[in-house]
């Protein structure tokens, strides 16, 4: 494979500017479809394996927290509708469906010595069991044959993860199972077991049955997993027709170290590929995404022929995609992004790969061409994408996203649909160019934005405490679309990259250089405090909150700082997010400091009522014309949002007083509230809308910090809007 060729293809894609003048197509998101509606009473539920109906009307995911599957109306493809919830009276692994009913993997297991499993026949419209089959064992995947007689279920038996650190072999052993249907009927007599044994170099006596995929020809490719291991099945005659080991790997270009900077410099060890989901591309090609459950994970997907030979593999071209586009999840990156769902379908004339990516919560689309894929787009899907179903008669791919983290206010599982049509892709909003060394200029989690005093369009932002190995400022170029991150400069104290730094703020000095705002954590050493660099990231002065003011201390400081004036006059104004010890209840200082005499004075800012169980701060501070502008939020998500908005308050009513006595309070005004801005992506709203510049032509830009993937979807969302 000729990689810097796929590098430099993936790098023209997610930058390209214009729409080609063949109307391109693209996939956008259209809905997004929180799985709790179906469950309300349920504490998790989630939506993992996912499929449609013939009519591509209703989608039906598996839940396997909340033992049911739950049922979707999309036939209003932008207003997705519960349709109902049926238990399962156990784990739903995978369903797939046949006409007017629904064929269930039911997990029923007592133990992984003891596991068992049934196949639940469920009809669709009266929403009722019709049939329960037992399966002899615990399955996982399960797919039927185009002419809709055969279903194939993998029975995995999982190994216990706790038992000798996971390595198998561990009885007892999978199996793949066939059950033949008569007009969608099912009889025990017809459930017919297929012996995996004997066949892989690894553990030979204990498949482990992972994923199961049908061709025209009545083929089954069955992915063994921990086994390395992709075996070939003639489903009519239950016998073996082919097989072979899915080989080893190892990937240069790759970030291999949790240190909190992404560098992918590094080259991972040679591991098996250990492939998950498995697709035919047609009766002589089947394509693997290998995540790795036990002993590998190559970080990709490969395209084999029948015989075990590879056509393709994609080496690091999935985590460079996700370095550039800010979803690269560092603090877990032992398999990269996670490729682990496929979906495989014609849309006219083209056929496409959709792989999901459990990590970097992406979904990357690629053409196959018969040779080498060429990629188009990826995109974004919910927290940990599991299953994917394409409806090609309606133009439709549908997702389904296993991640429920509401316990910790977070976001919930989410099923998400896209549409295929003419046009731009609507996402990602913000890339990075690839660096002077060929490898992508790494980031996430932006948090704070300036505009160049003199370029429209030119934007320096920071990222925050998730990048901790490497803080940095980025130059970004707004002009281009999507918006680019052109250069990336780090932050180094002595010559080594600064530690003890929770970037949330930048502005310009007026000499070249930056003021950086650091929210401080006494817990973790970092200090409260403004930091100046140099305009190559070299700290040469820092200013600590005074200790008067750190008396009331919270973790909650600063989150943003504005410059006004110039060399002696100049003043620098920090947003602080919520409230200190010495602050009134619902209102907030906004902090000024004066670097020719290190005066500090303050302000104390209004903020809208907080919602039930939540907060609401300020997360950004610009000032532009007569006005500093204010970004307030609250610390909610999904459906609870209720505040994300930028106000305004007269830069004449920034006088600040003595800290310890008595503040002015400022007057603020509603410049524009965002969460339409943000529900417009039809995904939904994320939490932290944390940058905002004002560039020379009174251009606003928005950016929203996407938490590294740390426990978020990784979306990032940047806008504009003209302030004049």
């Amino acid at each position: 494979m000729n990689m810097p060729r796929l590098l430099g293809a993936l790098t023209s894609a997610l930058l390209a500017s214009t729409v080609s003048a063949n109307a391109a197509e693209y996939f956008n998101r259209v809905s997004s479809f929180p799985v709790a509606l179906n469950a309300p009473e349920a504490e998790a539920t989630s939506s993992e394996i996912i499929t449609a109906t013939d009519d591509g009307m209703t989608l039906i995911y598996s839940d396997s927290p909340n033992g049911g599957i739950g049922f979707v109306d999309i036939s209003d493809v932008k207003a997705p509708k519960p349709a109902g919830y049926m238990d399962m009276g156990g784990e739903p692994t995978s369903v797939t469906v046949i006409g007017a009913k629904a064929y269930v993997a039911v997990n029923t297991s007592e133990s992984f010595t003891n596991p068992s499993g049934k196949l639940v026949v469920v009809d669709i419209a009266g929403k009722s069991i019709i049939g329960e089959f037992d399966l002899g064992g615990q399955p996982d995947s399960i797919a039927h044959n185009k002419d809709n007689t055969i279903l194939a279920i993998a029975i995995e038996n999982e190994r216990d993860e706790e038992v000798n650190d996971g390595a198998i072999p561990q009885a007892p052993a999978g199996f793949l199972v066939l059950v033949t249907l008569a007009d969608g009927a099912v009889t025990q007599e017809n459930v017919k077991k297929v012996d995996l044994t004997g066949l892989s170099a690894i553990a030979p006596d204990d498949a482990e049955a992972e994923f199961v995929s049908f061709n025209d020809n009545d083929e089954v490719a069955v992915t063994m997993q921990e086994n390395n291991y992709v075996v070939i099945v003639d489903a009519k005659t239950a016998t073996i027709v082919g097989g072979f080991e899915a080989g080893e790997t190892g990937v240069a270009g790759v970030d291999t170290t949790n240190d909190g900077k992404i560098d992918f410099s590094g080259e991972n060890k040679v591991v098996p590929r250990e492939p998950d989901a498995v697709k035919w591309l047609d009766n002589d090609r089947l394509v693997v995404a290998n995540e790795g459950d036990w002993n590998g994970g190559s970080r990709g997907f490969t395209i084999f022929n029948r015989d075990g030979s590879i056509s393709f593999d994609s080496g690091n071209a999935l985590d460079v995609n996700a370095a550039q586009m800010g979803h690269y999840p560092d603090f877990r990156n032992k398999k990269g992004v996670e490729p682990e769902g496929l979906e495989v379908a014609t849309f006219g004339d083209s056929q496409y790969i959709f792989i999901a990516e459990e990590r970097s919560s992406l979904i990357a689309v690629y053409k196959d061409t018969g040779a080498e894929p060429e990629f188009v787009q990826s995109l974004p899907s919910g927290i940990s994408p599991e299953g994917l179903v394409a409806i090609p008669a309606r133009n439709l791919l549908a997702t389904a996203n296993e991640v429920d983290l509401r316990e910790d206010g977070l976001g919930g599982s989410h099923v998400m649909v896209y549409e295929l049509g003419e046009g731009e892709p609507a996402y990602p909003q913000l890339v990075s160019e690839l660096g002077e060394d060929g490898h992508p200029i790494g980031w996430a989690a932006i948090s704070g934005a300036v505009a160049d005093a003199e370029k429209p369009g030119i934007l320096y932002a920071v990222s925050d405490s998730v990048l901790y190995g490497a803080p940095a400022i980025y130059e970004i170029d707004a002009t281009a679309h999507p918006a680019r991150i052109i250069k990336k400069t780090v932050i180094t104290r002595k010559g080594q990259a600064a530690q003890k730094l929770d970037l949330e703020g930048i502005t310009l000095d007026g000499e070249g250089g930056f003021w950086l705002a650091n929210e401080g954590d006494s817990d973790k050493l970092v200090p409260h405090a403004l930091i100046h660099v140099n305009a190559d990231g070299e700290i040469i002065a820092e200013a600590g909150f005074p200790v008067g003011l750190l008396a009331g201390q919270k973790r909650f400081g600063a989150e943003g700082v504005a410059s006004i004036g110039t060399g002696d006059e100049q003043t620098l104004w920090v947003a602080m997010q919520r409230e200190w010890g010495d602050d009134e209840k619902g209102f907030v200082k906004l902090l000024s400091y004066k670097p020719a005499t290190k005066e500090w004075a303050a302000v104390s800012y209004p903020l809208e009522a907080a919602p039930e169980g939540g907060w609401v701060g300020l997360s950004e501070i610009t000032i532009h014309g007569d006005y500093a502008y204010i970004v307030e939020r609250d610390n909610q998500i999904a459906d609870k949002a209720g505040l994300k908005a930028i106000y305004r308050v007269p830069v004449a009513e920034l006088a600040g007083a003595e800290l310890g006595g008595k503040l002015p309070v400022v007057t603020k005004e509603l410049v524009r509230d965002l969460i339409p801005d943000l529900a417009s992506n039809n995904g939904y709203v994320v939490d932290k809308v944390e940058s905002f510049a004002v560039d020379s032509t009174g251009k606003g830009y928005v950016i929203t910090d996407n938490d590294g993937v740390d426990d978020s979807s990784g979306e990032t969302f940047f806008w504009s809007f003209d302030l004049n």
